[in-house]
């Protein structure tokens, strides 16, 4: 994948646009038939609180979806002299899972009930039990059931349950779909790798008492490289309200961020890994076969083609490290000397590299909320030190990077105590690795693997929704992991870390410490 660098004759028509929306951002990204990306928006938003609820209003949704759109088309024209008039597919990608349920005119019948959310956590106990499989907390079919016993009014006049991405889809085409990534987390996914459990459905039916069935609310299922529907003239409409944009555009299956990530990782053959990492984090690795066991710290979920995958999802990553690093921004303000918010990153996070977690005696959690797999049902930041070290730079910014991974690091450690999951390579993206090598090391030392980032590692998910959209187009009845090695990442320059002994026995320390402590964070948020 690379970058275009000077105007060329571009047929918009033979173009994939790729749009995600992110926790922290909304991206869009326009690609040709290499990979190489023709143009790219983006608009930064945030989540509320509202009710004791993270959401997203719907309002924001659209209205940041068109601000992303306008700023790629607005390069689109200033690049290449032309309007973005067309494109030839469009992929859709939104934050895993949650809760967005919807009446018979699609209309949304609650608040879009986020990832963050950790109020679910009877529900999927119940459900787990019942399926004999983990069901996490953000799991749609956890909020459903969490509507359902909490006696929610809206709850017998649902006729379709979706999730943000899948919600964009159904405004853009009409059709109610997901790919089989992002459905993975809406219920569990059968053996088939391509349909729901049947079984599952039928147990989740006789469990409750509702005037629908299950089958009949969840979306239909597709897999990379299917024709998940056409632009219609109203979703042209809503992506573009200039009217530029024409409608018949084809669109792929709908995923959410894990699904982009393993594409654009390149990491959707079995025994390939990935880690994506933002807001929230997540390591999933491609297995040879079907995990049907309960792990409670590990997903069960698939790859955008079916196949299966585990995955170790943290509810918080760089959150209150990008907080940190804005108060030394306000600092470099108040003294008259502002610093580019990048560079700031840089001299930061470069600090780490100096010193070990043993001498700075620092501990850091992360916790802006809850997070399930280290059984948190809420969260407080935290930065502890031990007397009678020197309190340093390093120490501090060692302390936050080595927290950011920790929750992802203690689930994989858990996967490989009770699963054969081997990893012959390991990827990562997400916006902390723009700063080179000491994000990447520590994450290598944390999973005592090597790491590999690639040139898509700050963008990732945008355009690994591209490359699905591409897929459609350009698949050549291809398997996606060869259209993605022989198409997109057979030139992509790429920088691997391989961790030491002595880095990975730091983390290791570090990270029995901060699950040894994991007490303090309890009552932090009970006292505070």
């Amino acid at each position: 994948m690379t970058s275009a660098t000077t105007p060329a004759d571009t047929d918009s028509a033979g173009t994939a646009l790729g749009v995600e929306f992110g926790s922290t951002r909304i991206k869009a990204v326009l690609i040709d038939a290499t990979g190489t990306v023709l143009a790219d928006g983006g608009f930064t938003w945030e989540n509320e609180l509202v009710d004791g609820v993270w959401t997203y209003s719907m309002g924001a949704v659209v209205a940041g979806m068109q601000a992303a759109y306008a700023d790629l088309a607005d390069r689109y024209r200033e690049h290449y002299g032309t309007p973005l008039s067309e494109v030839g597919a469009i992929g859709i990608s939104g934050m895993m899972h949650g809760y967005l349920p919807l009446d018979a005119d699609g209309e949304p019948l609650a608040a879009f009930r986020t990832w963050r959310n950790t109020f679910t956590q009877d529900s999927s106990h119940t459900l787990s039990e019942l399926f004999g499989l983990n069901i996490p907390q953000r799991w749609s079919i956890a909020h459903l059931h969490h509507a359902i016993t909490h006696g929610e009014e809206h709850v017998t006049r649902i006729a379709h349950l979706t999730t943000l991405a899948g919600y964009i889809h159904y405004r853009l085409t009409g059709r109610h779909i997901l790919g089989a990534g992002e459905a993975s987390g809406v219920f569990p996914i059968g053996p088939d790798g391509r349909s729901f459990d049947v079984g599952m459905l039928d147990a989740f039916d006789q469990l409750v008492d509702m005037p629908w069935q299950l089958a009949d609310i969840l979306p239909e299922i597709a897999l990379a490289g299917q024709d998940a529907g056409r632009l219609t003239s109203a979703g042209a409409r809503l992506l573009d309200p200039t009217g530029t944009l024409r409608p018949g555009a084809k669109l792929c299956p709908p995923e959410g961020d894990a699904g982009t990530g393993m594409v654009a990782t390149n990491s959707v053959r079995p025994r390939t890994g990935n880690v994506s990492a933002g807001t929230s984090a997540f390591a999933m690795i491609v297995l040879e076969q079907p995990l049907r066991s309960l792990v409670e710290q590990i997903d069960l979920v698939a790859t955008p083609s079916g196949a299966p995958v585990a995955m170790a999802h943290a509810n918080n990553c760089t959150s209150d490290l990008n907080a940190w690093v804005e108060v030394f921004s306000q600092f470099a303000d108040a003294i008259g000397h502002p610093i580019q918010r990048g560079t700031l990153f840089d001299v930061l996070l470069g600090s780490a590299a100096e010193g070990n977690m043993d001498d700075a005696g620092v501990l850091s959690y992360n916790f802006l909320s809850g997070d399930a797999i280290v059984s948190l049902p809420q969260g407080r930041p935290l930065t502890l030190r031990r007397p009678g070290t020197r309190f340093t730079l390093a120490g501090l910014m060692r302390s936050h990077l080595f927290a950011a991974f920790a929750s992802m690091a203690y689930g994989l450690k858990i996967l490989k105590q009770n699963a054969d999951a081997p990893i012959d390579s390991m990827f990562a993206h997400g916006g902390i690795f723009k700063t080179p090598e000491i994000p990447q090391r520590v994450l290598a030392a944390a999973f005592d693997t090597p790491v590999s980032v690639g040139q898509a590692a700050a963008e990732g998910g945008a355009w690994g929704m591209a490359l699905l959209a591409g897929f459609l187009l350009w698949g050549d009845d291809l398997p996606l992991e060869d259209y993605l090695d022989e198409r997109i990442f057979a030139d992509l320059t790429v920088t691997t870390i391989t961790p030491t002994a002595a880095e990975v026995a730091e983390y290791d320390r570090y990270l029995e410490r901060f699950v040894a402590a994991l007490p303090l964070e309890r009552t932090a948020t009970e006292v505070f």
